[in-house]
């Protein structure tokens, strides 16, 4: 039986490499965006905003997916607006494809804030998350968007019938343009710059990212999960954390990354120094940058998200994650985390995203 994929936010860094996972494992698939590409000849677009009904029952009224990956969300002001919003665009798009009765199986990507909960409470509680993160943990007493995106799925699974698995990525590592959390890009583009100009290229985060061990998710390892969970028995109903399966420590990596680059590095001096504030003062530098080196995005903001990259390297204590879960179920898929960045950098040259 050839199934049909709807990939829902198949222009960011996760959605991009699950199209070309499902593509390759032969379904028909489409990708929801608000603004389409074409940069996937095989991925069949649709233009759609999951806020507005009308738009998606227009959009989709030829479409009866079988496989359903929702890989987006939107970032507001505060986290009762994220809840607001990111469980909006769940039960919305659940409830146009309803009529359908056509899916069998909805796949959800969220992440470790799910165990971690939002920054202040813990870094002014003085209380951290216990790591490495488990499935199995409860979850937090504090509100979290993650949390109203899975009771949509659930509560129309459980009217609809069909399956489910939610995805929780570490620190997703892969190629895309204008993604709201894309830590390999702005590094990649952080050190472009130091390159250029001759800075060091400092370390941006806290002591305990610095000399922690910790671990990231290559976009390569979520697709392959997300396919995996959606068509293996054993996989359904359940969630999943998913990480590369190896571990590193910051300061060992740092110097790496930088070395790729050609320019020097220097690790962690005593006290944060936030990317954000390091790069605040550089959008006219990367658009020199950009028409020097005939650079595609000239807009800094558009490749780099140094408030992401802070949260997450700012962090107060090493973050891990446990794997056992997914590979109890069969899951055994590994991805080595330095080759994860250095392929990135290396799409992003033959991109012409960076010099």
């Amino acid at each position: 039986m050839i199934h049909t994929a709807l990939v829902v936010g198949a222009t960011g860094i996760t959605g991009n490499n699950l199209v070309q996972e499902l593509i390759a494992q032969g379904m028909i698939t489409y990708g929801l965006s608000r603004n389409p590409d074409d940069s996937i000849p095989e991925m069949i677009p649709v233009k759609a905003d999951l806020l507005d009904k009308e738009s998606l029952e227009k959009a989709l009224h030829d479409i009866a997916p079988t496989h359903v990956y929702f890989t987006t969300w939107m970032r507001k002001d505060s986290e009762e607006e994220n809840i607001r919003v990111n469980g909006a665009m769940v039960r919305h798009l659940l409830e146009v494809l309803s009529p359908k009765k056509s899916v069998q199986h909805v796949a959800l990507v969220t992440g470790l804030k799910h165990y971690l909960g939002p920054f202040d409470a813990y870094a002014n509680s003085g209380t951290l998350p216990e790591t490495p993160v488990r499935e199995e943990h409860p979850r937090l007493p504090y509100p979290n968007f993650y949390y109203a995106q899975e009771d949509e799925v659930y509560a129309a699974a459980e009217k609809e019938g069909f399956t489910w698995s939610v995805h929780r990525p570490h620190t997703v590592i892969g190629y895309a343009v204008g993604n709201q959390m894309n830590m390999g890009t702005t590094l990649a583009v952080y050190a472009s710059i130091c390159k250029e100009t001759g800075r060091k290229m400092i370390w941006p985060g806290s002591e305990a990212q610095w000399n922690g061990l910790s671990d990231v998710a290559d976009a390569r390892m979520v697709a392959r999960q997300l396919f995996w969970a959606s068509t293996t028995e054993a996989a359904k109903n359940q969630a999943f954390n998913i990480v590369n399966g190896d571990i590193f420590r910051w300061k060992w990596l740092w110097y790496r990354l930088a070395d790729w680059f050609g320019v020097e590095a220097e690790g962690f001096n005593g006290e944060i120094r936030p990317l954000e504030q390091i790069l605040k003062n550089d959008a006219d530098l990367w658009k020199q940058i950009a028409a020097k080196y005939s650079l595609k995005e000239a807009v800094l903001d558009r490749l780099a998200s140094a408030w992401h990259t802070d949260l997450d390297l700012g962090r107060p204590l090493e973050v891990m994650t446990d794997m056992t879960n997914s590979r109890r179920a069969g899951f055994t898929a590994y991805q080595n985390t330095e080759d994860s960045f250095y392929q990135l950098f290396e799409k992003l040259l033959f991109e012409k995203l960076i010099p």
